[in-house]
């Protein structure tokens, strides 16, 4: 309804122009008066993904916060706002995937938020979407891959990290952080399988070493390329 408004007060006053001069206003020429261009859909879905990263950013923060804060009331808070926030982002993500439904970015987005929202098989199918539009591409690798933590999916977790490993560090870096992340939650849990825990855990810190090396021999090389 925002949208027409501004068309229809234009078509008005045009409408009010003409009536005037053809009722003797004067023999002045008419001003020209253009109606806006009506928007693409490709336009209409930037300008809709574009809304939903400032969305997220302002969600991020609050979901930030309400990790760090210690007094309740306001943990509790800051995660409400947090939680508004990703279900407008996500809402702004999924309509721009509606009139552009070849933006794989706004696919990675609208699966990030349901993520946020607890909606992992809602997010996987999105990110999956993302991947065949834009085969490898990294943010919905990894984004998946914390989906895969979310819901247990070790295995899938841990293909997600070696995927990246090859192809994005920083990103890697990224999903072994919240896989340590998970291994402390995990911990914390009375019902958690102990065992499995231990394992992943292990892996961890071996994909932490390997990750360590491989970064000490590349600034090594890239040391001696520079003498």
């Amino acid at each position: 309804m925002g949208k027409s408004l501004p068309i229809l007060s234009a078509c008005l006053l045009a409408a009010g122009i003409q009536a005037s001069w053809a009722n003797g206003g004067g023999s002045m020429n008419m001003p020209h008066v253009e109606s806006p261009r009506e928007r693409s859909p490709e336009e209409q879905a930037k300008s809709l993904y574009n809304d939903g990263v400032k969305t997220v950013k302002k969600a991020d923060k609050y979901f930030e916060e309400s990790e760090q804060q210690t007094d309740a009331r306001k943990k509790e808070k800051a995660a409400k706002e947090a939680q508004a926030l990703y279900t407008r982002a996500m809402e702004q993500f999924g309509h721009a995937a509606q009139y552009d439904a070849h933006m794989h970015e706004a696919w990675n987005y609208f699966g990030y938020t349901n993520r946020k929202l607890g909606k992992y098989d809602i997010a996987l199918a999105a990110y999956e979407r993302a991947l065949t539009l834009q085969p490898g591409y990294p943010d919905a690798l990894e984004y998946r891959g914390e989906a895969y933590l979310g819901l247990n999916r070790i295995s899938d977790a841990q293909q997600a990290y070696l995927d990246l490993f090859a192809n994005n560090r920083t990103l890697a870096d990224k999903l072994l952080k919240a896989m340590k992340g998970w291994v402390e939650t995990q911990r914390a849990s009375s019902t958690a399988d102990t065992n499995a825990i231990g394992e992943f855990d292990k892996w961890i810190q071996e994909r932490s070493q390997i990750a360590a090396q491989t970064a000490s021999l590349t600034r090594a090389g890239a040391a001696a390329s520079w003498r």
